[in-house]
């Protein structure tokens, strides 16, 4: 019996034994299922400033988790070597959901990362985890691509504390042509989820000559302030050559300052640069009386001067999930 996936935009149609275009999810006996539910490749301890959050528990660890599989197939993807990987290609270790609350407790984690690979393609057992996480007390951080259907990001989204969600370019034509995706779900999951309570960050990664021409990053910059508001953080990060995108250069630091510039124009209050060491790239200050309230160094916090989640020194509010 054919089947049709629901999860993503993509809505595979599968014959008995074929598998969608994530790698992980296939037909048996005319249900799906998913491959690496249960059965994560990549386990680690992270600052979450490395996610990159920095509106979120700064200073704290998140204890990392990933599955193989994607549903997006990025040409410059860093994490090539797992996410379009085979689950039978790669070695797993058992964890199911009940398990992580307490081994994330014995790494001293105060919340749990769905990241490295793509968790909505893994979302059974993102899910799942979640849900389990949130009852320990522990909170839950995505960190997505946001290629999802609406249907079942609503359903996720009351189970998520934080998320990082990539906006790989404001170009449909960049998403077809170097993701094998398309731009507007994406869009949706960003205004989609901020709108159910999930404290959402931005990232984007400049590729030179692909998405950071000036014209690019500025409608990217106003539509971000339309419709996420101008407290949502934005991460410009630097590329590097990696898997298909071998033949260009890195990211110029000039082009990163350049965008935060565009983008503070536009009015966004936290603009930071990431992958790469700019003087004050990381430092969070007051939209209000302008002070520094968070330095960082790289991952590490230097200083944090929040009282609450406010400024100490004008009252202002500060948009984040505060200590």
């Amino acid at each position: 019996m054919t089947v049709q996936c629901e999860l993503c935009p993509k809505r595979c149609v599968l014959a008995p034994g074929q598998r969608g275009d994530c790698r992980i999810r296939v037909n048996l006996d005319g249900r799906l299922h998913a491959l690496t539910y249960g059965y994560p490749t990549a386990v680690h301890v992270d600052p979450v400033e490395k996610k990159p959050l920095n509106h979120f528990l700064p200073g704290s660890r998140t204890f990392s988790l990933a599955t193989v599989g994607c549903n997006l197939h990025c040409k410059n993807c860093q994490n090539w070597e797992i996410s379009q990987k085979n689950p039978e290609d790669d070695t797993a270790s058992p964890l199911p959901p009940e398990s992580i609350p307490d081994v994330a407790r014995r790494y001293q984690c105060l919340s749990v990362a769905y990241t490295y690979t793509e968790p909505l393609a893994y979302y059974e057992y993102t899910l799942d985890s979640c849900i389990r996480v949130r009852d320990a007390g522990l909170k839950n951080v995505l960190v997505t691509a946001g290629y999802v259907n609406d249907g079942p990001l609503r359903e996720l989204c009351p189970h998520v504390d934080a998320a990082n969600i990539d906006l790989k370019a404001f170009s449909d034509a960049f998403y077809r042509e170097i993701c094998g995706a398309t731009l507007a779900p994406v869009l949706n999951t960003l205004v989609v989820a901020k709108s159910m309570g999930v404290m959402v960050e931005v990232t984007n990664l400049l590729i030179p000559t692909l998405n950071d021409s000036d014209t690019m990053i500025q409608e990217l910059c106003v539509w971000l302030k339309a419709n996420m508001g101008a407290e949502t953080p934005l991460h410009f990060s630097r590329f590097w050559p990696h898997y298909r995108l071998r033949n260009l250069p890195p990211t110029p630091a000039e082009t990163l300052s350049k965008a935060r510039a565009i983008a503070q124009a536009a009015g966004l209050h936290y603009v930071y640069i990431g992958n790469v060491m700019v003087e004050d790239s990381a430092t969070t200050y007051c939209p209000g009386c302008r002070k520094r309230l968070i330095q960082r160094r790289g991952y590490q916090v230097l200083e944090q001067r929040l009282a609450g989640n406010r400024c100490p020194d004008c009252g202002t509010e500060i948009y984040g999930i505060w200590p």
